[in-house]
């Protein structure tokens, strides 16, 4: 995958451009926010910068909001981090990105100080001594000296920044909020010390974010009027509203800037299907499913309740989404760049679904947070985080009555997602080969057992320079010849928008929960494919998931085979069985022809920093390749696997 002369001339983002979805797509014109309310309607319900007070200031505020026993933690972590060290983004720890392909120096740099910006002014706000100030000044200048408040991997490939044309990122626009929260926390104290600091904020910011994204708004991808964007939009928005809110004195730019945001954020709402699905996977929709309730809730605060949309269906579909991905305890689907683990913010989740007046999320919310209780300060989303401290005296403690969704189908994404009553979970999916953050991965499923992964999409490694750019696919686990797909004729799927399943068609019901779509036009013309109808089904009569592939070539194949991915240890002694052992005493057979198939098996490479995460992502067990080689080959035929659980 290429990407084009134009874009390549532009020195912009080169990740997103990777993440966005390449070609031509469906946008829905619904422009939710901005059709509701005008211009006059915002002008007319925003609270002034001086009358705004979302969070609390001063200890009274505080003790009155949180319990003591967290507050007294937040002055603890605090006074951890009092002699940090706020250390200077060197040239070469820049260029690590272009040099070696390594991001995580310049990263583990940045984002530390930022952290360790808010504890610190969370521990002064929530003290009121003036301890903390002088750190707190040494974290602003730090970060307001930096040339780039963002990522290198976001600014094409030169490395260093040019700061004459300032690029908006996500950590840019993250930085910003973290810097206003600075202004609205401890700015009186910073003008004691002196009054070039808060000057200093709102320079670094109006030139860094305000202007750029008003001026060049056709410069930025995750702007795009024509093409579906991500993840970043939504980010993005959430912050460039938070900061223009704390720190915009010009109360008509004020309005203006909120308003241009609000037609900001409809862009991505327009980029969603009808189902509000999100293609990016459960992992990133808390950055964007969830950064949609971020803006939403500022703006619903700073309006006082005049801007609310928690009843437009497409909201109400977009956050079902998350609960219909969850599969047992911190398990989500994990199709395309998504990660298998993670531990969904309960507290969000409790608000959200409060807004929207939905009991399954609520009580999603409410399992999350009794499941992986914390309330975390250092990490992105740091409005959402001030606002879970304000939720803990406010969330429903009874015991939640949660129950995950027995099936689902998500059909703008074409997901499936299926619960047997032996404890089987099927998810499984079409689509097409240019969704964001994309696998080539077209008709690939997986299989959890009580809760253990048994037949899994090994998602991600670790991001580096090679993970966005033309050598994408070049990375096994972005191939569809590691997903749970068949090899025709030696070759996989391809990356594009025309690479998709085709005659899509789902069934739930009491005998099944099954998805049928021909993955023929996800292969390349060499591939010599005229037909692929594959079938999965979660058959609940006998309680087994069943894959049956009717395909039509265009000649006798050289060969086809049939992956199946695993971190389960494999026993395939026994012809026709192929035995799968997780955790926790899970078993589950992978039944087979043994007259059409021989079985082999093999390790994925562990070459190069990708490899790294998927240490953590399946805990220290190694990923397996299942080969199954047909020993027949004929130009047209059918065939089939089972699993059952043992």
């Amino acid at each position: 995958m290429l990407l084009p002369p134009e874009t390549m001339k532009n020195p912009f983002i080169l990740i997103f451009l990777f993440c966005s979805i390449l070609a031509q797509a469906q946008i829905t014109l619904r422009n939710i926010l901005s059709t509701k309310y005008t211009l006059e309607n915002v002008q007319k319900a925003l609270i002034a910068k001086n009358q705004w007070s979302p969070y609390p200031k001063t200890p009274s505020e505080w003790r009155a909001t949180v319990p003591d026993s967290v507050l007294n933690n937040l002055v603890k972590e605090g006074e951890k981090v009092l002699n940090f060290k706020f250390e200077s983004i060197s040239g070469t720890t820049s260029l690590d990105y272009v040099r070696s392909g390594d991001r995580e120096r310049h990263g583990n740099i940045s984002y530390k100080k930022r952290n360790v910006l808010l504890q610190l002014l969370l521990a002064e706000s929530i003290e009121d001594k003036g301890r903390f100030t002088d750190a707190i000044l040494n974290g602003v200048w730090s970060i307001c000296e930096e040339s780039y408040w963002g990522v290198p991997a976001h600014i094409g490939g030169t490395g260093l920044p040019d700061i004459e044309n300032p690029v908006v990122d996500l950590f840019s626009a993250e930085t910003a909020s973290v810097l206003a929260l600075a202004d609205y926390f401890v700015g009186e104290k910073l003008d004691k010390i002196n009054k070039l600091i808060r000057k200093r904020i709102y320079y670094e910011t109006n030139k860094r974010i305000f202007i750029p994204i008003q001026k060049n708004q056709d410069k930025y991808s995750w702007m795009s009027k024509t093409k579906p964007v991500n993840n970043w939009n939504p980010w993005i928005m959430s912050n460039w509203i938070l900061s223009t809110l704390l720190l915009e004195k010009d109360e008509i730019r004020r309005s203006e800037t909120v308003y241009a945001s609000m037609k900001g954020l409809d862009l991505y709402l327009n980029s969603l299907g009808d189902d509000g699905g999100c293609d990016e996977g459960p992992s990133y929709w808390f950055a964007a499913g969830a950064s949609v309730y971020d803006c939403l809730e500022l703006l619903q605060n700073a309006t006082i309740n005049n801007i609310n949309i928690y009843d437009n269906s497409l909201i109400q579909k977009m956050a079902t989404y998350v609960y219909k991905t969850h599969i047992d305890k911190d398990y989500f689907v994990n199709f395309a760049d998504a990660d298998p683990k993670l531990r969904p913010d309960g507290l969000m989740l409790y608000r959200f679904g409060k807004a929207l007046n939905d009991d399954k999320m609520i009580q999603f919310g409410k399992w999350a947070f009794q499941t992986f209780p914390n309330y975390k300060t250092d990490g992105y989303q740091r409005m959402r985080r001030i606002e879970n401290l304000l939720t803990l005296n406010k969330i429903d403690r009874t015991p939640n009555t949660y129950q995950p969704v027995k099936d689902a189908w998500i059909s703008d994404i074409q997901v499936l997602t299926s619960r047997g009553n032996n404890g089987i979970f099927l998810a499984t999916h079409g689509g097409h080969n240019a969704e964001s953050h994309n696998h080539n991965d077209v008709g690939d499923f997986i299989i959890y057992l009580n809760g253990q992964p048994m037949i899994v999409d090994a998602g991600r490694g670790n991001y580096t320079a090679r993970t966005f750019s033309s050598k994408r696919y070049e990375l096994w686990f972005t191939q569809s010849e590691h997903h749970n797909l068949p090899i025709i004729n030696g070759f996989g799927q391809k990356a594009g928008r025309e690479f998709e399943a085709k005659n899509v068609k789902c069934t739930t019901d009491n005998k099944e929960a099954s998805l049928l779509m021909d993955i023929a036009d996800a292969y390349p013309s060499e591939a010599g494919v005229k037909a692929w109808n594959r079938f999965v089904r979660l058959n609940r009569s006998n309680n087994q998931v069943e894959i049956t592939e009717d395909y039509r070539l265009e000649s006798t194949p050289k060969s086809i085979q049939q992956i199946f991915m695993t971190i389960c240890d494999v026993d395939a002694n026994n012809a026709g069985k192929i035995n799968l052992s997780g955790e926790k005493n899970s078993n589950l057979t992978l039944n087979y022809d043994a007259n059409l198939w021989t079985v082999s098996t093999e390790k994925p490479s562990t070459e190069g920093m990708e490899y790294e995460s998927f240490k953590t992502k399946w805990n220290n067990h190694p990923v397996t390749r299942i080969i199954l080689t047909q020993k027949s080959l004929q130009q047209k035929g059918k065939y089939k696997f089972s699993f059952e659980a043992k």
